[in-house]
């Protein structure tokens, strides 16, 4: 079946930004004006398609991803709008992996902002291409080339504007575009708003020759046959100028810079022009890069002939047709009724349906071509990160990272009747997101619930309410404490166990040592001369695992620890695998004792901005809460608070702070380090674990 557009003419794109930086205002803008959508809906009166969630309408804030497709100029677009709070910034994280190319947001008031920074810096992660638009050009104290200083001091990226503004603020006019040299003003009637292109005016003409020739520099500067042009003094054709600016966009060299108001529907047509003009498509990508099964490097061709290899980046449990696995095609095709190969399971799979997603309303397709995004049907065993191919040729892509959770609270279900209907709806949460993890506490036997914040566990437990009619109860938030070691020890284990017939026999020798702060677990095997047995050494390891998941300090699992096997022995009879993983897990619980173990805590970035008269109550509120002040930032009529403080200290902080500034303060929080948590606190969340065992 022929594609209705070539791969050349497809692009994936998201919209990243800060917490109410307009990224849902800007889409529904995007689906307006590309036909998609008849009416605009807006995110204040939970009316925005995109944001579809009860949770979403209710708070005004984006929560889960959402894709759709649209058309402008004839070219398909894909789109993907991501949340903007830090508490599910996993969204982000598994959107700009599958994207060819982004929008950054930001707000011509606020700058760039702390999750600004994170998801600029996942996009760096992912390689991927990006051009950005200062919003909100019309609100009181915008400024649009602050804003562009700081995308290139903060952000480090070379920051090059396309469009500049004519006038700020109230007095916000339209702009000036500067790759065709013309002044943009925007009518405004009922029935829209529409651009008028002029000749630009005599009061603007030294300002917008200054960024032209701006522009024109940077673009010289990386497009050797404009470069000699540019030294004649020459001037630059249109399309000349397009053209080194998609060049050097592509390349991650530049990063074109436009301006409007979305909420005011100013400038968003030429953001469009922009993603046409300057986003790659996916056969820009010549190639993807993966492993056969047996671990070696192999390439795919990025065309509609390879084979096909596709990865699923998301999940939804949709109650009309059960599991929805969105997934990105990297080659060849996906047909409806096929099967396909999960290289990650090495299991086969067959397709059911196929849809092209538009948020949640779905359009059945047939296939799905190469460089597209859909949802599948039928894949019951496929999660995050799997990559789906063509059984005769198998590839497994690079998979997904995802952060680990900061915080947990215990829940039961209200009825006991309930208790299994509960488990096995946390159980297509966690399918979902994978962030949102589930445990049984095997003293307790409470179900422990972890996430990225209070945030994200309050949205679970309102989803498990509305979406799965389980009622639930939930106990206090808990920190997910971590122990680590301070000093090297070494340590020797004889384990001996007789029992009648064969016994148990193993003895280890290591030398167990601190890792810096992020290295998790490392072992090295450095026994010599057949000491102990090679097929001895992975239970050993195995043990030392088990042992690290419940430290013995606090209960809490081990992180940052380096353990060198050296030396042992074995028994002929009376050794065997087991025998060495507990005499490993036993040696690791008496080593760590041995040196010097301390508890650690996570601790989070604050950001907090707030009216002046306020800011003295909140810094004294935050070094009452064991906080750090790192900084103050004038901004307008108010200050920009940067703090650390431990999470453990932060709970509750949301009323506290809508106290203290009469709800006009706001903040902004995420996960930066963890440290050792103060020998007197210490003792006392060591002495609480231990009572609640």
């Amino acid at each position: 079946m022929q594609r209705k557009y070539p791969l050349e003419k497809v692009r994936n794109i998201g919209i990243m930004a800060h917490i109410d930086a307009g990224k849902t205002t800007c889409t529904e803008r995007i689906l307006y004006y590309t036909g998609r959508t008849h009416k605009l809906g807006e995110t204040h009166d939970g009316q925005a398609t995109m944001d579809f969630m009860v949770q979403e309408q209710e708070r005004g804030i984006t929560i889960s991803s959402a894709a759709t497709t649209c058309i402008w100029r004839e070219h398909q677009i894909n789109v993907i709008d991501t949340p903007g709070h830090v508490d599910f910034t996993v969204e982000v994280e598994r959107s700009l992996r599958i994207l060819d190319g982004a929008i950054g947001l930001f707000c011509a008031v606020g700058g760039v902002e702390p999750q600004s920074e994170t998801v600029w810096r996942q996009a760096d992660k992912y390689k991927v291409p990006r051009i950005c638009f200062v919003n909100k050009m019309d609100r009181n104290g915008a400024d649009f080339f602050r804003v562009l200083s700081a995308i290139r001091s903060v952000l480090g990226a070379n920051a090059v504007p396309i469009a500049i503004p004519i006038e700020q603020g109230p007095d916000f006019k339209g702009i000036i575009d500067l790759v065709k040299f013309c002044q943009v003003r925007y009518i405004e009637d009922p029935k829209g708003t529409y651009p008028v292109e002029e000749a630009i005016s005599p009061e603007y003409l030294e300002y917008a020759e200054k960024w032209r020739h701006n522009m024109l520099e940077n673009v010289a500067e990386l497009d050797e046959n404009l470069f000699e042009k540019y030294c004649a003094g020459e001037d630059f054709t249109q399309e000349e100028v397009i053209a080194a600016l998609r060049a050097a966009t592509v390349a991650e060299h530049l990063c074109p810079v436009l301006c409007g108001s979305a909420f005011r529907n100013k400038g968003v047509r030429r953001l469009l022009n922009a993603v046409i003009d300057f986003l790659p498509s996916p056969a820009e990508v010549s190639s993807v890069e993966g492993k056969d099964l047996q671990g070696e490097p192999v390439q795919r061709l990025t065309t509609d002939e390879a084979p096909m290899a596709a990865l699923s980046f998301k999940l939804v449990s949709d109650k009309h047709v059960g599991k929805l696995v969105y997934v990105r095609v990297y080659s060849g095709a996906i047909i409806s009724g096929s099967y396909v190969l999960n290289s990650n399971k090495g299991m086969q799979q067959r397709i059911g349906r196929i849809f092209r997603m538009h948020a949640n309303h779905q359009e059945m397709v047939e296939r799905l071509e190469c460089g597209e995004i859909g949802a599948l049907v039928g894949l019951n065993d496929t999660v995050t990160g799997d990559t789906l191919c063509a059984p005769e040729a198998p590839i497994i892509l690079e998979q997904i990272e995802f952060p680990d959770p900061v915080i947990s609270v215990a829940v039961q279900p209200r009825k006991n009747s309930d208790r299994e209907k509960l488990m096995l709806s946390l159980s297509k949460l966690s399918e979902e997101d994978p962030t949102f993890t589930v445990k049984t506490d095997a003293e307790t036997e409470d179900t422990v619930i972890s996430g990225m914040g209070e945030l994200h566990l309050e949205i679970i437990l309102d989803r498990l309410r509305r979406e799965f009619n389980v009622g639930v109860d939930s106990g206090m938030p808990e920190v997910a404490y971590r122990e680590t070691i301070s000093k090297s020890v070494e340590h020797e284990e004889r384990y001996r166990k007789q029992s009648g017939g064969h016994g148990q026999y193993a003895h280890v020798l290591f030398t167990l040592e601190p890792l810096p702060a992020g290295e998790g677990f490392e072992f090295v095997n450095e026994v010599k001369g057949g000491n102990i047995p090679r097929e001895y050494i992975p239970a050993i390891e195995k043990g030392l695992v088990e042992a690290m998941q419940r430290g013995p300090k606090a209960g809490c699992p081990c992180v940052d620890i380096k353990v060198t096997l050296t030396d042992g022995s074995f028994h002929e009879v009376d050794s065997s695998e087991m025998a060495f993983r507990t005499c490993a897990s036993i040696a690791l619980k008496a080593a760590f004792l041995k040196a010097a173990p301390q508890l650690l805590e996570p601790i989070m970035k604050l950001t907090i901005t707030t009216p002046e008269e306020y800011a003295g109550a909140i810094t004294g509120n935050l070094c009452g809460r064991r906080g750090r002040i790192l900084g103050m930032d004038g901004i307008g009529n108010g200050q920009v608070i940067h703090a650390l403080a431990p999470l453990a200290n932060l709970f509750g902080y949301t009323s506290d702070l809508r106290n203290m500034s009469q709800g006009r303060a706001a903040f902004n929080m995420q996960f930066e380090f963890c440290e050792p948590v103060p020998a007197s606190i210490a003792e006392k969340v060591i002495e609480e674990r231990k009572a609640k065992c």
